[in-house]
């Protein structure tokens, strides 16, 4: 499949916003008829994991957050960025200078829940937002997990661990209170992988 005629040419981009935890751009391209348009922005973030964890009770492990895009308290899996050893909070995507996504699962659901898992799978890598941001979000399941500590926040986090039936996570999705997009995405191809 030739794809070519679909492709749009970056003419000029602006860094609005660029400090270690954003590349916020505006961008003028030209289309494939030749036509040229602006502004179109997008951004760079990290590259996450997200983490479909189940203990060996058969529980899911979750987490509550605020997120303050929506201004809410979500639930949602245990999920965080891919660290570089450069200290930015965007780029990784194939960047050497990234720690391992699977590394970074692990390091997450520890540090969030205090779990660990000896039985993990990888799912799927995406991209978060195709329509306006770069960053890719690497999907996981990690079955039996145990508790093996206590939770090990950043500065910035401060959430509660919760576990969770399947129905109940199906329960808050259908009333659109699992509110994150890739999560809902993970949670739907962990049960397909479950019923294969």
């Amino acid at each position: 499949m030739n794809d070519d005629n679909l492709k749009w040419e970056e003419i000029s981009t602006k860094h609005l916003i660029r400090n270690e935890w954003i590349d916020f751009r505006e961008s003028r391209f030209r289309f494939p008829d030749g036509t040229e348009y602006e502004p179109y922005y997008s951004y760079s973030r990290r590259d996450y994991t997200v983490i479909v964890a189940s203990d060996t009770e058969g529980s899911y492990i979750c987490v509550r957050q605020f997120r303050h895009g929506i201004r809410e308290v979500t639930t949602e899996f245990p999920a965080g960025g891919i660290e570089r050893e450069d200290g930015r909070e965007y780029g990784g995507h194939g960047d050497t200078s990234a720690e391992d996504a699977l590394e970074a699962a692990k390091r997450e659901l520890r540090e969030e829940t205090g779990y660990e898992s000896d039985e993990w799978e990888h799912l799927i890598t995406v991209p978060s937002n195709a329509t306006i941001a770069d960053n890719y979000a690497y999907v996981y399941t990690a079955k039996n997990c145990r508790r093996v500590s206590g939770q090990d926040l950043d500065d910035t986090e401060f959430l509660n661990v919760v576990r969770l039936k399947a129905e109940d996570i199906e329960k808050l999705i259908k009333e659109g209170r699992f509110q994150q997009s890739a999560h809902i995405m993970a949670w739907l191809l962990s049960l397909r992988r479950r019923d294969v």
